[in-house]
């Protein structure tokens, strides 16, 4: 059960990776790929690729693995850059290792693609995803932006609508009903006379 709500974590935090980037970070990151990575991309996508087919694949693949493949294939070479940096601690770096050179990741790849590679990482379970899920959460620099909470609906004021508005409002819903009624009917009566048959 555990595992099952660290890996939903994980997704969450990624899929909150992508959500902060901008058009224009994706943009960025798309045209910094070569042909591999790109050809890669598209198999993800629906027609061009751009941001707003890149996250119509991303909402799309949330389940199916397919926002992992695409963030992996996006962030790809800033991890390689990032393993290149960390050298022989890259397995299992320390806080202060990973913030030694994340600043010089977010310069060259970043800000968006830098995040969405550390939320990669932590949904590929890497051993060091506890430091980097608390870098995701309260770092200066790195930090996702807080999710915003639910608005709840306005509660409409009945009192400023007219008496015919009120009428008319409650002839629709009658209608309405009658209408959903007689369907169903229809629907029993066409259902029994198929089963005679």
């Amino acid at each position: 059960m555990n595992h099952v709500k660290n890996r939903m974590q994980a997704l969450g935090l990624l899929d909150r990776s992508i959500k902060a980037a901008t058009d224009d970070e994706i943009t960025s990151g798309i045209e910094a790929l070569d042909d591999d990575h790109r050809e890669g991309l598209e198999s993800f996508v629906e027609g061009e690729l751009d941001a707003d087919s890149l996250r119509a694949g991303v909402k799309a693949g949330r389940i199916d693995g397919s926002m992992e493949a695409i963030a992996a294939i996006l962030s790809d070479a800033c991890l390689t850059d990032c393993i290149e940096g960390l050298g022989e601690n890259a397995d299992n770096p320390s806080t202060d290792q990973l913030k030694e050179v994340l600043p010089g990741l977010v310069e060259r790849h970043g800000l968006a693609v830098t995040r969405i590679m550390l939320a990669a990482t932590i949904a590929g379970e890497a051993p060091a995803s506890a430091i980097i899920r608390d870098l995701l959460k309260n770092d200066e620099v790195l930090a996702l932006p807080k999710t915003e909470e639910p608005q709840l609906a306005p509660v409409l004021d009945t009192a400023k609508r007219s008496d015919d508005e009120q009428a008319k409002l409650r002839e629709q819903r009658k209608a309405a009903k009658a209408a959903k009624k007689e369907a169903d009917r229809s629907r029993k009566a066409q259902s029994t006379a198929a089963r005679r048959k």
